[in-house]
């Protein structure tokens, strides 16, 4: 394929980019004296600082490329994964969870499942979210490499391997205090730099409404067709986007994910921890106005003979991640393209950085200071964290070219993350809300969860059984498999945790004061006035969420 032409001002602003942050993270690296400056940022940021990390960590490849590209595939439906996919989850998380999570004083996910039940559930999970965590690093090299490949003609090997080079020198630098620096700045570039698009595919289609006009009813509405799957776009039951998306997945991946809740660990305080996801949801609601409006518009102009738009293909399959960067080099004029470009890179970058700085700390500490090296000082953790920074770039490297074979780079996304997060979610749910969940119940329960979910994805794939059996629904659809596997998944590993523990034995309640609800004195909040409190915030979150899926019914 032909390289987009670049000028010598987008170059500019593209080597700027790459510059700035390889000399924050030197900066940065001076600031880095322990293990919580490394792994933690210090524990010293404000709830903006955090909310705004917190979401930017969130804005990789999977948001940027893919959800474009699944909007291109499935139309408005697309929206879901940012509105009932994302929004209630994570005000839960803030109103809810974080509390127990941030006054345990814990490093990780997998630490509090250490405090609640014991340390074999605490490798386990540890285990499961390093490998997790390497297969999704691998989508944000695919997807960096794409938009080198696409815009600079780049080969696909040297792409991979300069922005495999570039995150990791920053990380390695500084941790996550140069990943939380990085991704602040990401974000805004990302606003700035993207949202153009929107606005000029309104400019040339003419408004919001002629461009859904120009598409067909599956793809045009939230739900409205969704209690018949053939009828739209995604080809999903809305009780499949409520339980699997909805509660599942959504709940499964913002409540205990360590990539994203990493960031709100390092806030100052509880009201600033608890403020993190909740600041972060209203950004989040805003951004279908950049990704899924992209999308549409791309769609609309491929269904136009005489617009020229065409997506890329690979070896004769449609590449529907190529949307974006395509859209970029339509409107975009010089100067603009090199930003755009930047835009996009920094997104990639963001979340790169957001899985290996999560991957360093829960591989230190959940399973090297637990397993391999108990008496571990604070210096050689520090040294550990940095080397096991290095190692699992490198180990991404290998997942980009997984993830490079897969049609599309959301579909790849939530069958990893229904393996893994929507049995862990079944876990944590109980372990924190139900006092006797017992120590084995609860890691026999997260096994056959995740046994499971593997087996039911390749039942799939590889046609051992017809997915109907899963979906309840005659009609097929890789999404539709992938919502329902995880409410299965989370069903499994409930009712086998609870079983369980009914027949094993539980902790004393005095070992579980402040990780249970109900074991904990909550005194949170009680000297702020309503209007500051994290739930008055919450609160307003949640009626903009409903407000905009009437709107868009």
């Amino acid at each position: 394929m032909q390289a987009i032409g670049l000028t010598i001002i987008d170059w500019i602003i593209i080597l700027i980019y790459f510059a700035f942050v390889l000399g924050i993270g030197w900066y940065l690296k001076k600031f880095t004296r322990s293990g919580e400056d490394f792994f933690l940022a210090g524990r010293k940021n404000s709830s903006w600082v955090a909310g705004l990390a917190f979401l930017s960590a969130n804005l990789g490849a999977l948001e940027l490329l893919g959800m474009t590209g699944n909007t291109f595939k499935y139309g408005m439906y697309v929206a879901h994964f940012y509105w009932i996919g994302a929004i209630p989850a994570m005000v839960f998380l803030g109103i809810y969870m974080m509390p127990f999570y941030y006054s345990s004083r814990i490093k990780s996910i997998p630490g509090y499942l250490k405090l609640r039940f014991d340390e074999k559930t605490r490798v386990l999970n540890g285990i499961s979210f390093a490998v997790m965590t390497l297969l999704v690093s691998g989508i944000n090299l695919y997807a960096m490499a794409l938009v080198l490949h696409t815009f600079l003609g780049w080969n696909w090997d040297v792409s991979m391997w300069v922005s495999a080079l570039t995150v990791m020198g920053y990380v390695t630098l500084s941790g996550l205090m140069s990943a939380i620096f990085t991704e602040i700045i990401q974000f805004f570039l990302i606003w700035f730099g993207l949202f153009l698009v929107s606005i000029l595919g309104i400019i040339e289609l003419g408004s919001l409404d002629q461009i859904l006009n120009r598409l067909p009813e599956s793809m045009n509405t939230l739900w409205s067709t969704s209690s018949d799957p053939s009828k739209n776009g995604m080809l999903v039951h809305w009780a499949g986007i409520v339980l699997g998306l909805g509660f599942v997945l959504s709940f499964g991946y913002w409540t205990t994910d360590f990539l994203v809740v990493q960031r709100a660990f390092s806030a100052k305080d509880l009201r600033a921890a608890r403020m993190t996801p909740i600041l972060a949801s209203f950004f989040k609601m805003a951004l279908p106005f950049i990704v899924i409006l992209a999308g549409l518009i791309a769609i609309a102009l491929s269904n136009d003979p005489g617009s020229g738009f065409k997506l890329l293909e690979d070896g004769g399959r449609v590449n529907y991640d190529s949307a974006l960067p395509l859209l970029i080099a339509r409107y975009y004029p010089s100067g603009l393209v090199g930003l755009g470009i930047t835009a996009l890179l920094a997104g990639f970058m963001a979340g790169q950085a957001g899985n290996i700085s999560a991957f360093n700390t829960v591989w230190t500490y959940d399973i090297y200071k637990s397993v391999l090296n108990k008496n571990a000082s604070d210096s050689h953790l520090l040294w550990m964290g940095r080397a096991s920074t290095v190692v699992g770039v490198i180990i991404s490297l290998g997942t980009a070219y997984w993830a490079k074979s897969f049609p599309s780079i959301m579909d790849y996304m939530q069958a990893i993350f229904s393996w893994v997060n929507a049995p862990l979610f079944a876990t944590m749910l109980l372990g924190m809300f139900v006092w006797w969940i017992t120590p084995n119940g609860a890691f026999w329960g997260l096994v056959v969860g995740m046994v499971s979910s593997f087996l039911m994805w390749l039942g799939v794939k590889f046609h051992w059984f017809n997915e109907s059996i899963i979906t309840m629904s005659s009609v097929q659809s890789d999404m539709a498999a992938n919502f329902w596997r995880a409410w299965w998944a989370w069903l499994i590993c409930f009712a086998l945790t609870v079983l369980i523990s009914f027949f094993t034995k539980k902790k004393p309640k005095e070992e579980l004061a402040g990780l249970v609800k109900g074991l904990t004195e909550e005194k949170h909040d009680a000297h702020l006035p309503f209007v500051k409190r994290p739930v008055f915030y919450a609160a307003i979150s949640i009626i903009l969420l409903i407000v905009l899926n009437l709107l868009f019914w």
